[in-house]
């Protein structure tokens, strides 16, 4: 049935609480775990369910997202009815750009009535997750639902920041709250809460009559967690399908990462460095799919005046040189140099930083082609820092991508 499944990526949104590292693209093509965009996780779970139909629907600065679908993501034959086609709003209904998760998909139902498709699959482009999206349509189907809601447990404390959900023994949701003041935890477990992930099976009818029915109201805030699914709950059969359960053919982790804030997207870059990482890019039945171009090696080498450096528990990407620096905890994207004596310790540096000899980096993030001149040291005094750089909550130093020192 996967043939009669569309996917639909929600990629967007402006992502500003990412800033600046959305300063000059959308957040789903912020670049993560030394070699990918976050987006790639989301189309390599499309790419591996078995999914061939694929509307990536974007907005905000969709420049450097587009250019990554079409170098890294042009995989697909259309002569067979195959595509990965980015969509940007097209006004088709009204003089706005999309305003909210169920207007995007609304704006865009004259392509899910042309293709045919009997369910629709749901998606977002910023989170970072492995799942087999088959074996969810299988449960869609062995339930006679509706609508199936992807899910799992959060803690208490967090609960605030999703759609919080309570079902019966059927897995039948019977109710649904978006990011509630005081969350309802689980049955028997007052620190945990029941959490939408952003992943919706629709059957495609049902999904049309409340798209058209929501344009109407001129209350609503066309968004899915708001107003169609609490609607939705009282006469329909909506379930919700436990993430990690049955993971289908993907070795299941139960990792899942909404990487919205510089602190987040951080603390998952840093899950990678784990001696166990959570989440396992090396993992062979389920492999994301990147593009990186064509680069040499990456290599560690001595430096000009003798110093060996080191590398102590880091990832390093295609192109990448380490010459007589020391690399700690740190992640490095490719053609990044580290110079002699210079120090990066938790870390991480995209395509193209160079890091002259001397420097100290200490919990920095470091966007594309910046160069780092001899004399600097980053995320020692947060006073300093925050006179020329952002620095999050935590503490977490960004260098903004071409800043000149």
């Amino acid at each position: 049935m996967l043939d009669k499944m569309l996917a639909i990526i929600l990629a967007g949104g402006a992502g500003s609480r990412l800033y600046p590292l959305t300063m000059d693209r959308a957040k789903p093509s912020v670049p993560f775990g030394g070699s990918y965009r976050i987006i790639d996780f989301t189309l390599s779970n499309c790419l591996h369910s078995g999914l061939r139909r694929i509307l990536v629907l974007t907005q905000y600065k969709s420049q450097s997202l587009q250019k990554h679908l079409r170098n890294g993501w042009s995989i697909f034959n259309p002569e067979i009815y195959e595509y990965i086609t980015p969509v940007p709003p097209q006004m088709r209904t009204g003089n706005s750009w999309y305003s909210g998760t169920a207007d995007a998909v609304h704006q865009n139902l004259y392509l899910l009535e042309r293709s045919g498709a009997k369910y629709i699959l749901i998606l977002s482009g910023d989170h970072i997750y492995r799942m087999d999206y088959a074996a969810m349509l299988k449960f869609h189907r062995d339930q006679k639902a509706d609508l199936t809601i992807a899910c799992m447990p959060v803690s208490i404390q967090d609960a605030s920041a999703f759609g919080i959900m309570s079902v019966d023994e059927q897995q039948r949701v019977f109710e649904f709250n978006e990011k509630p003041l005081t969350p309802k935890s689980l049955p028997g477990d007052p620190n945990s809460a029941l959490a939408s992930m952003g992943i919706y099976i629709f059957d495609m009818d049902l999904l049309r009559h409340e798209l058209q029915a929501d344009y109407l109201q001129t209350e609503s805030n066309h968004d899915f967690g708001k107003d169609i699914i609490p609607r939705l709950i009282e006469k329909h059969c909506v379930c919700a399908y436990r993430f990690g359960g049955d993971a289908g053919r993907v070795t299941s982790d139960r990792y899942w990462r909404d990487v919205g804030t510089i602190d987040s997207y951080y603390a998952a870059n840093m899950d990678l460095l784990e001696p166990v990482p959570p989440l396992n890019l090396y993992q062979r039945d389920w492999p994301i799919r990147n593009y990186n171009g064509q680069n040499p090696p990456a290599r560690m080498v001595t430096g000009l005046l003798g110093n060996k450096g080191q590398l102590v528990n880091s990832m390093l990407g295609s192109g990448t040189v380490v010459s007589g620096g020391s690399v700690m905890h740190s992640i490095l994207f490719s053609k990044v140099f580290v110079d002699e004596n210079a120090v990066v310790e938790d870390s991480i540096l995209f395509d193209g930083v160079t890091i002259d000899a001397g420097v100290k980096l200490k919990r920095c993030i470091v966007d594309k082609h910046v160069q780092i001149p001899q004399g600097q040291a980053v995320g020692f005094n947060i006073i300093d820092d925050l006179a020329r750089f952002t620095v999050s909550e935590s503490g977490v130093t960004v260098i903004p991508k071409d800043y000149q020192f």
